[in-house]
């Protein structure tokens, strides 16, 4: 039980650096892996969403939880395809 307040502040402070979780996601795109499938991947499923909704209707407080997973997830999801968006720009000649 001692280490319980270790994790919990780890996990916290993971929820800050979503760039660090889409630079993961970018180093897979790199290696040849499928952009689509990155993307599926990084979002919560909408059969996950539906269950937290249930959850959530059982247990109010578990709602602040889901909503910053979701959020934490969408920001990894947008920092992702910017990465992906900037690999495939054109280079001008000059």
């Amino acid at each position: 039980m001692l280490d319980e307040p270790i994790i919990v502040g780890e996990t916290l402070r993971d929820f800050e650096f979503p760039q660090r979780e889409a630079a993961f996601f970018y180093g897979l795109f790199l290696r040849g892996h499928s952009a689509d499938e990155l993307r599926r991947d990084i979002e919560v499923p909408s059969h996950v969403l539906v269950k937290w909704h249930r959850e959530a209707e059982r247990d109010p407080n578990l709602r602040d939880n889901f909503d910053r997973v979701l959020e934490y997830r969408r920001h990894v999801l947008a920092i992702f395809d910017a990465l992906i968006n900037f690999e495939r720009r054109p280079v001008p000649i000059q």
